[in-house]
């Protein structure tokens, strides 16, 4: 799996160090971006302490443009 995974980024032109445990990372992102609340994202990770799901939110710095009203959603 690791292999395919470098693999494909290097096909993809990705010049950085990527393996699956990378795919997870971003998945976080993703799903904390959608606004999936900090303790799903917790519990779909398996980490016992939503402290170490708190890392992933360090990307998203997005100040008051982050802020989505009732008439932003799909």
């Amino acid at each position: 799996m690791q292999k395919a995974v470098a693999d494909a980024a290097r096909a993809a032109g990705i010049l950085k160090h990527v393996g699956p445990h990378s795919m997870r990372h971003s998945f976080a992102t993703h799903l904390l971006e959608d606004g999936y609340d900090i303790r799903t994202v917790q519990e779909l990770l398996g980490h016992a302490d939503v402290s170490t799901t708190m890392v992933y939110l360090h990307v998203l710095n997005r100040g008051g443009l982050g802020v989505r009203g009732p008439l932003d959603r799909r």
